[in-house]
């Protein structure tokens, strides 16, 4: 074999070799895309597009809501209390050891045994002047020359066992006296009962009782109430009108 033939030959074969890698890595060497990185434009474009996708919505389970409490019932029938409270001008009694009046025996008019229960009387409402029965009885005080009102107040409430003494301040009833205080309370056992402790400080004592400036009064009565009958409660220095009747409830319009 001459050397042109074997240099041809060999030619020819490295021509094929180079043919046959090439053909080969065009078949097993392909690679998958490279992947765009956040930072790229197409991974910001990818990533908005995904944020984009809203996800399954679940459904909110909301709280029930909470129902009212529902008012406690009224224990009992409920009663109108109208007070007048008024001061004397000049003594309706004769002088005392006023300094000595810390306190006063209690004084109970028409009693009767214990009912053996404990249920506390409620203040249902405040009744407005409009609802009043004894305006009369005040205008005729406070022309009367020797008597001064100084409170006027109703309200609706249900009674408290006999014999407890629960009842309400004068401030939740409406009265609001310099130095006057105290409690107002009505009992129902066998019969209906009206009672009040009340404790009036007056800087100006009537005249004649020989009381210096700040003496403190004390007035502690309970008498049995009958309905529509006006009740009073006597002290040298100031008293209290009263009037029970049964609750009257709403009334139509212009009555």
């Amino acid at each position: 074999m001459t050397p042109r033939s074997i240099a041809g030959r060999l030619a020819i074969l490295g021509i094929a070799l180079i043919t046959s890698v090439a053909a080969s890595a065009q078949t097993s060497g392909k690679q998958a895309p490279p992947q765009a990185s956040p930072s790229s434009p197409a991974g910001s474009s990818q990533a908005a597009a995904a944020q984009a996708v809203p996800s399954q919505a679940v459904p909110s389970q909301a709280a029930p809501a909470q129902a009212a409490p529902a008012a406690p019932a009224v224990s009992g029938p409920a009663y109108d209390i109208e007070v007048v409270v008024f001061r004397a001008k000049t003594a309706l009694g004769s002088p005392e050891n006023w300094a000595a009046e810390t306190t006063a025996t209690a004084t109970v008019a028409g009693g009767e045994a214990s009912s053996g229960s404990g249920a506390a009387g409620r203040l249902l409402t405040v009744l407005p002047p409009s609802a009043y029965r004894l305006t009369a009885i005040e205008a005729r005080l406070r022309t009367s020359g020797t008597y001064e009102p100084v409170a006027h107040a109703a309200w609706v409430q249900t009674a408290s066992a006999w014999g407890t003494h629960d009842g309400f301040p004068l401030e939740s009833l409406g009265i609001n006296v310099p130095g006057l205080a105290g409690v107002i309370f009505l009992e129902r056992g066998e019969f209906l009962h009206l009672g009040m402790t009340l404790n009036y400080t007056m800087q100006d004592p009537p005249a004649g009782l020989n009381a210096p400036p700040g003496t403190t009064f004390v007035m502690n009565e309970t008498r049995r109430v009958r309905f529509f009958q006006r009740n009073y409660y006597d002290h040298p220095a100031f008293g209290v009108i009263a009037l029970i009747t049964p609750e009257r409830g709403p009334r139509p319009p212009g009555r």
